[in-house]
């Protein structure tokens, strides 16, 4: 259990309430956070707003997506994101180990582009003052600049709900739970 109430839909004024619905159901099973975040319905608003309409534009593909996403929750021992999250990088056709071992040095399943992304994840997250020019522009022989930023936009947000969602304790709901050990068990 958090440590505030959970704010329903209905306690939200009007305009935030479909963002808080379709937050919750469309973007992923996020019931938990959104009900915290709603304690500021502008957050709601505005962070699950942008996160929504970044996820309809699809300028960044999903697998690297959730590769940064998953690597930023690792480091930061973000359990709730990582729980969300790692089922989703197993739907992108990699193995729960794969999940499981994704800051090793060799990451079964991983190409050249998954380690670029994973490695980038790792820099953004702990050296980010530190970055030299050369993985911008390894980065660029693979994505758009548009890509480049969005995937350091998503990184640092990944970062952000990571902080958020262990501050205030957010519980996993019991449905990601069944979705991760759905996707153990099919990988066996």
């Amino acid at each position: 259990m958090a440590r505030v109430r959970d704010v329903e839909m209905e306690e939200l004024p009007e305009d935030v309430q479909p963002i808080f619905h379709r937050y919750a159901t469309e973007y992923g099973p996020f019931l938990n956070q959104v009900k915290v975040f709603a304690h500021r319905p502008p957050a709601v608003k505005h962070i699950m707003g942008l996160l929504l309409e970044l996820s309809e534009e699809k300028v960044l593909p999903k697998r690297y997506l959730e590769i940064a996403v998953v690597v930023v929750s690792k480091i930061n021992e973000c359990t709730y994101c990582v729980k969300h999250h790692g089922p989703r990088l197993v739907e992108q056709g990699l193995s729960p180990e794969t999940v499981d071992n994704i800051l090793e040095p060799e990451v079964e399943g991983f190409d050249e582009v998954d380690m670029l992304v994973r490695d980038y994840a790792v820099q953004v997250t702990n050296n980010f003052q530190y970055m030299r020019d050369q993985i911008f522009e390894d980065l660029k022989q693979h994505f758009t600049e548009e890509q480049v930023v969005e995937l350091t936009l998503r990184i640092a947000l990944c970062g952000f709900f990571n902080r958020f969602n262990d501050a205030l304790q957010i519980g996993i709901e019991d449905n990601v739970m069944t979705d991760m050990l759905s996707h153990e068990t099919a990988a066996e």
